[in-house]
């Protein structure tokens, strides 16, 4: 996995959300709109895991914090979707806390309740990512 790979794979489910805003608008649950996103990844080819358990180590003991992302695809990206006002820092920590747990390169923060995906829409890499070679 490249640097730009991981950027493609970045702008090809934005544009998978765009399609999913476009269809359905503002308004609806966040689950609805991950059972979109989740049906048009696997339709277009992407391996796409759903609400996958993040595993917290603590003091070299498994805790069950009953934690779970959204969607990961491809194995390298995290996908955490939202349909509130407004995105919150919370949100945000969400997110990046997951990416460094997960050890996965990128994260895309997707709020649905929006009326311009592309302007809501807050990509996150991290050390993961500078690391990947070019």
């Amino acid at each position: 996995m490249r640097k730009k790979d991981v950027t493609q794979l970045s702008y090809e489910i934005t544009g998978f959300a765009i399609k999913v805003h476009r269809t359905l608008g503002a308004g609806l649950l966040e689950s609805i709109y991950e059972k979109c996103m989740m049906h048009e990844l696997i339709k277009n080819g992407y391996d796409v895991k759903q609400q996958l358990k993040v595993p917290i180590i603590y003091d070299e003991i498994s805790i069950d914090a009953d934690l779970k992302i959204d969607l990961l695809v491809n194995d390298c990206l995290i996908v955490e979707l939202k349909a509130v006002e407004q995105i919150l820092p919370i949100h945000e920590a969400q997110l990046l806390t997951y990416m460094k747990i997960l050890q996965k390169p990128q994260g895309l923060l997707i709020n649905f309740f929006t009326d311009n995906i592309t302007k809501s829409l807050k990509p996150f890499v991290n050390e993961y990512f500078r690391n990947l070679p070019d």
